[in-house]
């Protein structure tokens, strides 16, 4: 326990001077209760009385002497010094808390296996893998698929060595109106092909126009190949661009081997076959 401190002396003051004012109103008060009583002065009950009156502490006296001990206790106990923590024990303390804290929340802490993880790893990237090697096949099959419809519904040269020598609208006395086709010159029997995907809808001779061939487009259109040497197809066959249809020819009128290539749709009026072939991505 802390040792006490010293009772001040102005204390003691204090309640002497309290009794003596507590002592004198007594003495007051007997006087004049011993005028009222008209008690000679000096008798034996006035002296027994005051003197009395003098021995009992009065309830002022009592409650100064308890203002001055919770004084005094007061003072004790605030002296008394609060338990200090030394720095050493705060600074484990603090690290223990902040070391746990880290711990606690550091993701790269986190309490796993390691075989467990490389096994996971290895399963998603295989499944990674099977995964792009099926889009990569369902990719090549659906670039496989729209190559072989481009390359059936594209446009082609209808032989492959030739010269233009005359087309369409050219006006002579070869012809008896004006010229209604684009003439390619080749060596007899240089293949014709298909320009575009189609059925053979006509086969055989035709006047002036020799061996004709006709093949007609999914969408209508009419190709017409005339002065060949020789028909390699017969009416209803399919063909795709660059299937061998014939070969070049001079059958008919004519004045040296060549293919007179005419484009009619819906099976109309002819139309200039260049405009067609170069609207097709095809330039002879």
């Amino acid at each position: 326990m802390a040792e006490l401190p010293p009772i001040p002396g102005d204390a003691t003051a204090q309640i002497d001077a309290v009794s003596d004012h507590t002592t004198v109103t007594e003495r007051r008060s007997g006087e004049m209760r011993s005028a009222r009583r008209a008690t000679p002065p000096g008798s034996r009950s006035s002296r027994a009385r005051t003197g009395k009156s003098r021995r009992l502490p009065t309830p002022a006296l009592i409650g100064a002497a308890a203002l001055v001990i919770a004084g005094i206790g007061a003072v004790a106990v605030s002296s008394a010094k609060p338990p200090v923590m030394e720095t050493a024990d705060f600074q484990a303390l603090s690290a223990d808390v902040s070391g746990s804290s880290a711990k606690r929340y550091d993701p790269n802490n986190v309490d796993v296996t390691r075989d467990f993880d490389r096994a996971l790893l290895d399963k998603q990237a295989e499944q990674q893998a099977a995964q792009l090697s099926a889009s990569l096949a369902a990719l090549a099959d659906r670039t496989e698929a729209r190559s072989q419809q481009i390359k059936k519904n594209q446009w082609v040269l209808p032989l492959t060595g030739y010269r233009l020598t005359a087309r369409f609208g050219q006006s002579s006395s070869l012809w008896s109106t004006v010229h209604t086709g684009l003439d390619f010159a080749a060596p007899s029997g240089t293949p014709l092909v298909a320009v575009a995907r189609g059925t053979i809808t006509s086969t055989g001779y035709d006047g002036a126009y020799g061996n004709k061939t006709v093949l007609t487009l999914e969408d209508g259109t009419e190709i017409w190949y005339c002065h060949q040497s020789s028909v390699k197809v017969s009416s209803g066959t399919k063909v795709d661009p660059g299937t061998v249809i014939g070969y070049v020819g001079s059958t008919g009128n004519t004045t040296g081997p060549h293919l007179h290539l005419e484009v009619r749709p819906a099976g109309g009026s002819p139309i200039d076959p260049l405009a067609s072939l170069r609207a097709h991505n095809v330039n002879p």
